[in-house]
């Protein structure tokens, strides 16, 4: 039972630390104080929310080193597909 309740501790604590180090979604305003990488990054698939759509979008930006991302196209329907610019 101790080993249960220490792994759920664990994964909440990381769940924290990926939450304070994830990229973050700025607007065009916020964007403009920022550095862009030069990189765009792009997601697709069917089904899912806004909130799936941000959360991919995050992990990318992370695994390219940037600190921010803005959204700069997107589409969605039956299938979505959304086109997002780096910054640093």
């Amino acid at each position: 039972m101790k080993i249960k309740a220490t792994i759920a501790a664990a994964s909440l604590l990381s769940l924290f630390t990926f939450g304070a180090s994830a990229a973050q979604l700025v607007t065009d305003e916020q964007a403009q104080n920022l550095q862009p990488t030069g990189s765009t990054i792009t997601i697709s698939g069917t089904g899912g929310s806004p909130m799936d759509y941000r959360a991919e979008l995050s992990q990318k930006a992370d695994a390219q080193g940037a600190s921010a991302y803005k959204v700069i196209e997107a589409k969605t329907g039956d299938s979505y597909h959304v086109t997002a610019e780096l910054y640093k």
